[in-house]
This record gives structure tokens, C-alpha cells and sequence, in this order.
């Protein structure tokens, strides 16, 4: 028992029945305990930024082939838009399906205040050129402070081919920076130990603030939601896994403590610095890993993109606008754009897609209202799926480049699925 509680998967499922336990029996008190998951997710964030500037630094910095950093982010940007445009179709054809908006009351807009989000959404310009300039700091320094993503991304990559090009010279400064990272990746270890507390306090707070009936009133748009990410896992990322000769269910095994990490937080951030232990552990090289995951985080939200697709179309139908087939590819177009760099933080979906319809005057943007009670019920299942479509990017890109490879000390994964009787039989 005590060898199975030293487990942290065990730990966080604990923490989170606990937390729907306390928030359905004393839901007052579960609101309250929101600041748990607050507190987490500030101390994952104070090394995020930190995190992300060292290992792109190291993992180009060590690369010390410009035409290969060249390859494998060009290889990346492909593949994050033609998965995440899949996404968006996915979406838009399951909900046109399923139709879980037709026939909605849209009288519950009424009680729902949704200025917070439309006036941000309003604040954040979302046109191509100023999401090109949101991207390059005005100060590496404040964007670092500030943990700005995009910036601090974009800063470290031109650091980073910097010192590749410098070769030999560079290497006691990749030396000095991989010393440093190892700090902060302890760091993170220490941190990981309040996960458990975290899950607790995010389970209390959505039950006791939502409490289970707002999973009844919106279920349809929920189970609509669900059925399309484990659709999209499943069909579209098991494809992807089975052509570069991996299978996704055992990944997703693999990965069980992170993905149950973000189930607790609700947030694909929280599990960023661990992910990326993780997939080295998986057999991608660090470089790859070091350039593909901070991408992904901005260029590859398969859940974000799904459930905006889902969640524009559901608005449309609660209000009877019925959109033409060009309507829906133009909305698509502006998810596209809008989706992107979208942070892996709570009700940064709600933001974008405030944006989205802002942008898209056919369906009325006070149609969020709609959805305040279950977006975070909602917000769960993209952040899992982020987590799952940017570790599947990263290992399809090591496989690509020739940078995966099984450690030693480590079972092959893929042998672990094969019964015993057929193991004794091959050897």
C-alpha cells in the first residue's frame, strides 16, 4: 500500500475523486479551493519560461547543422498545419452531424455575463501581420519575465542558431546552459509533488461552482465534444502512430501520469516541463524535443481547434443561423488563423473564440453566454488532446529526421503489447 500511495499517478486520482467528493458534498467550501490550482499552476508557470529558453538554446545550440534545424522546423510547421487542419474539419463535420445546438433555449444567454471575455477578446487583435509582430519581443528580457510563449520562442530559436553557427566555440556555453536546465527540471520535480493538492482543489472548485447538473444541461455539446477528440486520437493520431510504427494506446500509456495531470488541472501547461522528460525517456532525441514541444504549444492545439470548430457551430444552431457549405470553409479559414498561438491555459479557448466570432458577425457573439457552465468540463478534454497531438508530433518528427531511438535500459514499448507465449516463441 505505502509502495502504491509513493506512486504520483495513484496520488492525483486520489486527489481527484477526493476533489469531486468535497465539491458535490460541501460545494461552498469546493469554490473556494480553486486558489490550490491556482497556486500550482503559478509555480509550474515561474519555470516554464526559463525552461523553454534552455532547452531550444541547447537543443539548436547542440544541433550545430543549421540546414538540419531548418529541416526539422519546416517539417514541424507542416505537420501541426495539416493535423490541426484536420481538426477543425473533424470538428465541423461531427457537430453538423450530431446537430447538439438545434432546438437549444438560448434564453439561458441571459443570465450569463460574457464581457470578460469579448472585451479581451476585443483588446487582442487577431489579423495576420499582428500576429507576426505579437511574435518578435520588443525585449527578450521582458518577454522572459513575462513568460510571453510566442516571443520567448522566437528568441531562443535566433540564440540558438547563433551559437550553431559559432560550432566548437559554442560548446562550453551549451555545456553551462544543459547544467542550468538540470536545475530547473529539479526544480519542476519539487513542484510536481503538489500536483496531487492541485487536482483536489481544480475537482472542488468546478464541482462545487457548477455543481453535476450543468454536465446534464449542456450534455449533448459535451458528449458531442468528447466522442469527436477520442475520435480524433483514435482515427486520425492512431494513423499517424501506425504509419511511423508506433502504436498510440500504448504512447498514451506511456504518457498516463501527464495526461492525468492535465484531467486534474485542466491545463496542457501544467504538464509541459514533465512531458518533456517524458518523451526523451520515450526515445526522441532532446533537440527535436527542445524545438518541437514549444512549438507545438502555440501552432499545434488539436483540442483547442476542435472544440472552437464544435463550439462556433453549436452557437450558429441554438440561434437557427443556418450556415451555407462556404460559410463553414470561411469560418474554417479563420480558425485556422485564429487557433493559433492560443496558450494551453484555462479559458484561453473561451478568449480565442470570442475572437473568432468577433471576426465572423453571422453568429452573435453573446452565444458564449451559452456555454459558461461547461466550458470548463470542456476545457479538460482539449487540454488532454493538446497533450496528446503535440507528444505524437514530436515523435512523428524524431522518426522523420532518424532522431528516435529506444533507450537501452528501457523495454521497448511496442514489446511490452506482445504477450508472453509469442515472446517465448521468437526467442
Amino acid at each position: 500500500m505505502k509502495k502504491l500511495l509513493n506512486n504520483l499517478t495513484v496520488r492525483v486520482v486520489i486527489g481527484i475523486i477526493l476533489g469531486i467528493a468535497i465539491g458535490f458534498i460541501f460545494p461552498e467550501f469546493g469554490a473556494k479551493l480553486k486558489v490550490l490550482a491556482d497556486i500550482f499552476i503559478r509555480l509550474i508557470k515561474m519555470v516554464i519560461a526559463p525552461i523553454i529558453f534552455f532547452t531550444v538554446v541547447i537543443g539548436i545550440g547542440s544541433m550545430g547543422d543549421l540546414k538540419k534545424l531548418g529541416r526539422i522546423g519546416g517539417k514541424a510547421l507542416l505537420y501541426f498545419e495539416v493535423i490541426s487542419t484536420f481538426a477543425l474539419a473533424i470538428g465541423l463535420l461531427v457537430v453538423n452531424i450530431l446537430q447538439p445546438g438545434k432546438g437549444f433555449n438560448t434564453n439561458a444567454v441571459e443570465g450569463g455575463d460574457v464581457s470578460q471575455y469579448t472585451s479581451q477578446a476585443a483588446e487582442s487583435e487577431h489579423g495576420l501581420m499582428s500576429f507576426i509582430m505579437s511574435i518578435i519581443p520588443e525585449n527578450a528580457v521582458a518577454a522572459l519575465a513575462g513568460g510571453e510563449l510566442l516571443p520567448i520562442l522566437f528568441f531562443a530559436v535566433l540564440f540558438g542558431v547563433s551559437m550553431a553557427a559559432m560550432g566548437e566555440k559554442a560548446a562550453p556555453i551549451v555545456t553551462f546552459f544543459e547544467k542550468i536546465s538540470e536545475v530547473f527540471f529539479g526544480i519542476v520535480n519539487i513542484i510536481m509533488k503538489f500536483s496531487p493538492v492541485a487536482a483536489f482543489g481544480a475537482m472542488a472548485y468546478t464541482i462545487g461552482n457548477f455543481g453535476l447538473g450543468s454536465l446534464v444541461s449542456l450534455g449533448k455539446l459535451m458528449g458531442s465534444v468528447y466522442i469527436t477528440m477520442f475520435l480524433f486520437v483514435v482515427l486520425i493520431l492512431g494513423a499517424v502512430a501506425k504509419f511511423y510504427k508506433f502504436n498510440i494506446f500504448n504512447f498514451i500509456a506511456f504518457i498516463k501520469e501527464e495526461i492525468l495531470l492535465v484531467l486534474g488541472t485542466s491545463s496542457s501547461e501544467s504538464a509541459l516541463p514533465k512531458m518533456m522528460e517524458r518523451l526523451e525517456k520515450y526515445g526522441c532525441s532532446k533537440s527535436v524535443v527542445g524545438l518541437v514541444v514549444p512549438t507545438g504549444y502555440s501552432f499545434n492545439l488539436d483540442g483547442t481547434a476542435i472544440y472552437l470548430s464544435m463550439a462556433a457551430i453549436f452557437i450558429a444552431q441554438a440561434y437557427g443561423v443556418d450556415l451555407s457549405i462556404w460559410q463553414e470553409i470561411t469560418l474554417l479559414g479563420i480558425l485556422m488563423l485564429t487557433s493559433k498561438g492560443a496558450a494551453g491555459v484555462t479559458g484561453s479557448g473561451f478568449i480565442t473564440l470570442a475572437a473568432t466570432l468577433a471576426a465572423f458577425p453571422m453568429i452573435p457573439v453573446e452565444g458564449i453566454a451559452l456555454l459558461l457552465g461547461v466550458d470548463r468540463f470542456m476545457s479538460e478534454a482539449r487540454a488532454i488532446t493538446n497533450l496528446i497531438g503535440n507528444g505524437v508530433a514530436t515523435v512523428v518528427v524524431s522518426k522523420m529526421e532518424n532522431e528516435f531511438q529506444v533507450p537501452v535500459e528501457e523495454e521497448s514499448i511496442e514489446e511490452r503489447s506482445v504477450p508472453k507465449a509469442e515472446k517465448k516463441a521468437v526467442i
